[in-house]
């Protein structure tokens, strides 16, 4: 079930042997959700190299907010990379109370595009 606040989906390939880098993205994905009050679905799929992670709200399109490919990030740099795009979400039309959740988590650790 999706919540008010949308769901961040998690798509990670069946055929790779780097589960610790799904549990480092899973984390700090985790940890984005918890603050926005969203819902977090982790999927393998067949059709997938790489680790991917999307929000969806509602209809039929994803916004993508991260991709693992060629990365070897620890898991604070991976939750920063997703909070800089959770900073653009107003402009993708998210609901309103997530705006709100969105604003005050930026601005709860003292968010700047250029850190």
């Amino acid at each position: 079930m999706l919540s008010d606040n949308g769901k961040f989906l998690v798509y990670a390939s069946p055929f790779s042997a780097r589960n610790e880098r799904l549990k480092t993205v899973g984390k700090a994905v985790v940890r984005i959700a918890e603050r926005l009050g969203a819902d977090v679905e982790i999927t393998q799929r067949r059709d997938v190299l790489s680790i991917f992670v999307y929000y969806k709200n509602g209809g039929k399109e994803k916004i993508p907010v991260y991709c693992d490919w060629g990365k070897n990030w620890n898991e604070d740099d991976v939750y920063h990379a997703i909070k800089s795009v959770v900073y653009l979400f107003p402009f993708f039309g998210t609901p309103f109370s997530l705006l709100l959740k969105s604003k005050e988590f930026i601005g709860s650790e003292g968010f700047s595009p250029l850190k």
